[in-house]
């Protein structure tokens, strides 16, 4: 079946299961646009085996291919106590995890009013001793600083203007890190930039991927030194990256559109699902090179419908995906929406969770370990060690623990 659009579920959900199944699997990867200092989030849905997936081509034309491929944990270990669930909500695990949030310094990427980078700093800077906040437009970010100390009036609040499609700007941020005396003990690389137009950042990079996928991963090897001083005989620094079940879509990370990107061989989608399968791939690596120094996790906190839907670039594209209804509303069939505190609650455990401290690399959802949930190509331990070392090679920087 080949489109010029993309299916809706009239066209699908009649035909067949399985075309279902991966519909509602791609219908619940929600995004949040920089334009609107907004924060990437995704839709915890299950993997099959076998699953009828969506070819995006280089014309923008849609066809089902069928794809195989095996589940493969990325940690072989027993999953953290299911205490959270899918309802449970950012200041639920914040107040739970209250006495390890205590006295920690974090950052959290992409902190604008209304995502859920915003919400994860109001939780945890009830308790932080320091909550950085970054972003690439000073007047959000105030706007953000305003809102928490509102609810919060205490909090220790700190602005980072911070453009993750520009190296300069990331090493002017991180430097402004380095040179403040406390240690960083948590990283949360939250900010995203799904499916915008192709264009070239100054370093010549793909958009999408360098704020995705590249930017964090300069800003985390420059910060590491910082993270590397929040360490104690009890304590592991931490990195979090906000993934998705976007992941799992496509065939994982294409090397060639990350280190020489064509307008021509460029499609929105296939770029984010390559983007939010580095993210995994970059956890499981980090945490294997700093052999216990920092723990790295991703996670896919759920669809949430925030300010990105209103943006006038992809409401056309939500509406013919069936996210939302002819009217702009969300449709409530389309997948099972969590609200903005329900969204970042996982990224709250991944960064406070004791639990986790025996399970570097995992990958979460719902507050909880799902390692089962990761596609191969996400896990792979061959494709992560190769994609650190071109990132390397493309930041012209190494990792050093």
């Amino acid at each position: 079946m080949i489109s010029s659009r993309w299916p809706r579920s009239s066209d699908i959900l009649p035909q067949s299961p399985m075309h279902r199944e991966f519909l509602l699997g791609l219908k619940s990867s929600v995004f949040y646009l920089p334009s609107l200092g907004t924060d990437g989030s995704h839709h915890c849905g299950h993997l099959l085996n076998n699953i009828d997936i969506l070819n995006l081509n280089r014309n923008t034309a849609y066809s089902f291919v069928k794809l195989k491929y095996r589940q493969a944990p990325i940690i072989m270990s027993t999953a953290t106590e299911p205490t959270f669930s899918f309802a449970t909500t950012a200041e639920e695990v914040a107040t739970t995890f209250s006495n390890e949030i205590k006295g920690k310094n974090v950052l959290i990427t992409g902190s604008s009013v209304g995502g859920l980078g915003f919400e994860t700093a109001r939780v945890i800077a009830k308790y932080a001793k320091l909550v950085v906040i970054t972003g690439y437009d000073e007047e959000r970010l105030k706007l953000s600083e305003d809102a928490i100390k509102k609810d919060v009036p205490n909090a220790n609040i700190h602005r980072l203007t911070l453009n993750l499609t520009s190296f300069a700007s990331i090493r002017k941020a991180a430097e402004a890190v380095n040179a403040n005396p406390e240690p960083l003990h948590v990283l949360i690389n939250n900010a995203a930039a799904p499916f915008v137009d192709f264009k070239l950042t100054e370093d010549g990079l793909e958009t999408q991927l360098a704020t995705d996928h590249v930017g964090p991963f300069l800003l985390t090897k420059l910060l590491t030194p910082k993270l590397l001083g929040a360490a104690t005989p009890t304590y592991t620094p931490r990195v979090v990256f906000v993934s998705s079940v976007g992941h799992s879509y496509g065939t994982g990370v294409d090397f060639e559109a990350l280190t020489s990107p064509k307008p021509e061989k460029y499609v929105k989608p296939n770029a984010y699902f390559q983007a939010k399968s580095a993210n995994i791939l970059t956890a499981i690596e980090l945490s294997k090179r700093s052999n216990g120094k920092i723990n790295a996790y991703s996670l896919n906190p759920g669809s949430i419908f925030t300010n990105g839907f209103t943006n006038a670039n992809t409401v056309p594209l939500f509406k013919e995906m069936g996210l939302l209804l002819p009217d702009g509303k969300p449709n409530p069939t389309a997948v099972q929406w969590k609200t903005i505190p329900q969204g970042a609650a996982t990224t709250v455990a991944a960064a406070f969770d004791p639990q986790l401290n025996d399970k570097p690399g995992a990958y979460l959802e719902d507050s909880v370990v799902a390692n089962d949930k990761v596609a191969s190509h996400s896990s792979d331990p061959v494709t992560a060690e190769k994609l650190w070392t071109v990132t390397e090679q493309l930041i012209g920087e190494k990792f050093t623990f």
